[in-house]
């Protein structure tokens, strides 16, 4: 286990862990309460959005320098910034409810100011 965790770094970093949390809990949603006729638009858009926000973590993991990775958070909070405006969209659509939009707000929040703090943390630090 030691040696897979080497292997594959990013999956010690909080801001993974926590961005898979509210990629699964924003599914779960979505699912629920888009209707059928989403699934092939806005459904798959936040899909695609949201799994994008974990997949940059990841690849920007195994970049050769820390402004490299840097890049590829900022990708990550691109992303999130698509997710937010489909969650817009949801709300706009009477998919979600206000406190569901509230919700979803809040764990984006979360998530960008952790992206935003280790992003800056590794530009901080030397570049290797």
């Amino acid at each position: 286990m030691q040696t897979q965790n080497k292997k594959f770094r990013f999956r010690q970093f909080p801001v993974y862990g926590d961005a898979r949390i509210f990629v699964h809990n924003v599914k779960i949603l979505t699912k629920k309460k888009f209707p059928y006729t989403e699934q092939f638009s806005l459904l798959a858009q936040i899909s695609r959005a949201l799994d994008s926000i974990i997949l940059n973590i990841a690849e920007g993991s195994d970049r050769m320098t820390d402004k490299d990775f840097a890049h590829f958070l900022n990708m990550s909070h691109t992303s999130l910034n698509e997710v937010v405006a489909c969650c817009d969209i949801a709300l706009d659509s009477e998919y979600f409810t206000i406190t569901e939009h509230k919700d979803c707000l809040s764990g984006a929040e979360v998530l960008a100011n952790q992206l935003t703090a280790f992003r800056k943390s590794l530009l901080k630090s030397p570049i290797k």
